[in-house]
């Protein structure tokens, strides 16, 4: 992973001692609320309902052991001892004091990590799949170029107040992953004929209270121009984007207005003035990064030998056998696997752990995956390099550990925002839908029989838990006051990225559990085959589900 150089060192630190000094003024009432409100968002700080908020970037979700010991421990003595990982690669804390933030960001700068551009209205933390750089499907890996967009993005002074917060998504892999298609900017790594590398970019894609699939303005840029072209796109959008209204401010509404033609050829125009200019990309940057994302020390095996005793002790154990299935991922070297920790036990709000347990992954990471941990857009945590051959050995301690429960891309792997119990912008609580969901749904033979099938929870129109995007979607709305929740069905993530679409009138939360009940009713009877709940949704339509659902009881 990237390593930081003294120019990064020093400029952590100075950024650290600047923040310090505007929270020291803003307790002493020096500067305003107004005025101290762009320079801690800008820093990853929120007021949210009962506390500040501190987002911590992880960016394109990288994690070494030391910086995830460093984060159990400011969680264990800043906050109430967890954390919470996001749906976009980040990990926060929900109830730090105020005056202490900057001692937090010192911390942070001793293990190379900060919270810079985690917030406000900036180009925000780069993201990319969770199994960049090990999976079998990769045509490139994207954490190179991901490292180089973060580098140019951070601090650009031309992009430090945009009219709307900005997200920039990186895939290079075959199946998307990194849900490339509903971020500001999607990048996904193609080769021409003649095996070059350049990128397919998506503009205008989003979720919140417009939702759009991007649309491609440029099937193949050449990876020389890639600095240069996101930066036509950043000014056209700067100059034009509406600073008027921040629900209609974001990328997505110019491309919608102007259509994605049009938009192109603005940004071509932009563009003649940018393409040859000093940031455009040399051999020796890429390569220079790209020494930060080398292969580990991978071990020779004999690949025969070690499935077979995986396979023995998955005849041996039934519980191993359901978390191999589930949890368990091919590698891109022989011998070698993935392997993701479940952060999704049930009676936990999804994505939260413990200071302890973050110790705990950290020691997991050094023993059996080159000291490295991965976040993910599904909230959980992937160890990326694991000897096959001790896969048995990782599940024990996992499983005593918390972190093995075999659900991994089933119904009780949700997503779920933080909702009403901390955000002051929810409508209505999210983690106690979540809960009741994994309790009803508790058994793993039914949840393997309906596969693969994502659920996506938001407390409001903002949409941090991507329901737009879930097969299944939930959205908490106030109704005069009171907490209701709009289903809605079809959504996905995937290379070919579709937003789910309403079922209908919306439900108390006491009903929410047994709407969901219905609409996988309707699936397991409509299903052809091992047909996954997207497809048979959108081979048989909402009317059924629709029908079933809103039926009078008689």
């Amino acid at each position: 992973m990237y390593q930081y150089d003294t120019i990064d060192r020093q400029l952590v630190q100075q950024r650290v001692d600047q923040f310090r000094d505007q929270t020291r003024r803003f307790l002493d009432g020096e500067i305003t609320d107004q005025e101290f409100l762009p320079l801690r968002l800008q820093n990853g700080l929120y007021i949210q309902r009962l506390a500040p908020m501190l987002r911590i970037a992880v960016p394109y979700g990288m994690l070494s052991s030391r910086q995830v010991r460093k984060l159990g421990h400011i969680a264990r003595t800043y906050d109430k001892g967890y954390a919470h990982f996001t749906t976009r690669q980040n990990i926060q804390l929900n109830w730090p004091n105020l005056e202490e933030v900057p001692d937090i960001l010192a911390e942070l700068a001793e293990v190379e990590m900060h919270a810079i551009q985690t917030s406000g209205n900036c180009i925000r933390n780069v993201t990319s799949d969770e199994f960049a750089g090990i999976a079998p499907d990769e045509i490139e890996d994207p954490r190179p170029w991901c490292e180089i967009i973060r580098q140019w993005s951070t601090f650009h002074p031309e992009f430090a107040f945009l009219p709307r917060k900005f997200k920039i998504a990186v895939s290079g892999s075959q199946q998307d992953r990194a849900a490339i298609q509903v971020h500001d900017i999607g990048l996904q790594i193609v080769k021409n004929a003649d095996g070059e590398t350049g990128f397919c970019v998506y503009v205008g894609g989003g979720l919140g209270r417009t939702p759009i699939v991007g649309s491609i303005i440029c099937e193949f840029l050449p990876w020389q121009h890639l600095l240069t072209y996101l930066e036509a796109i950043l000014r056209v959008y700067n100059r034009y984007g509406r600073r008027d209204n921040k629900f209609k401010a974001r990328i997505k509404i110019i491309v919608k207005a102007w259509t994605a033609e049009v938009f192109a050829q603005k940004v071509e125009e932009e563009w003649q003035h940018l393409k040859d200019n000093p940031t455009t990309l040399t051999l020796a940057e890429v390569e220079r990064n790209k020494q930060f994302f080398t292969r580990p020390a991978y071990k020779a095996v004999d690949v025969a030998a070690v499935d077979n005793a995986v396979a023995q002790h998955a005849r041996e154990n039934v519980a191993f056998s359901k978390w191999l299935q589930r949890n368990v991922r091919e590698h891109s070297v022989a011998g070698y696997a993935a392997v993701t920790l479940s952060l999704k036990p049930t009676g936990v709000a999804p994505g939260d752990v413990t200071a302890d347990q973050l110790d705990a992954i950290a020691d997991l990471a050094d023993k059996y995956s080159f000291a490295e941990v991965r976040s993910t857009h599904s909230q959980n945590l992937v160890l990326g390099d694991v000897e096959k051959s001790r896969l048995f050995e990782l599940w024990q301690e996992a499983k005593a550990l918390g972190f093995a429960t075999p659900n991994i891309g089933t119904l009780t792997d949700l997503i779920c925002c933080p909702g009403g119990d901390f955000c002051s912008l929810a409508n209505a609580k999210s983690i106690p839908v979540a809960e009741a969901i994994q309790r009803r749904f508790d058994d793993l033979d039914y949840l393997y029989d309906l596969g693969d099938l994502t659920l996506n929870i938001s407390g409001c129109m903002n949409a941090c838990g991507h329901h737009h995007v879930g097969n299944i979607g939930i959205l908490g709305v106030d109704k005069k006051g009171e907490e209701f929740y709009q289903i809605q069905l079809g959504g996905s993530s995937s290379r070919d990225s579709h937003l789910g679409a309403v079922l209908g009138p919306s439900f108390y939360q006491d009903e929410v559990v047994d709407v969901i009940d219905k609409i996988l009713q309707v699936f397991v009877e409509q299903r052809q085959g091992d047909e996954q709940f997207i497809d048979t949704f959108q081979r048989v339509g909402m009317d059924l589900f629709k029908e079933r659902v809103y039926a009078k009881a008689h």
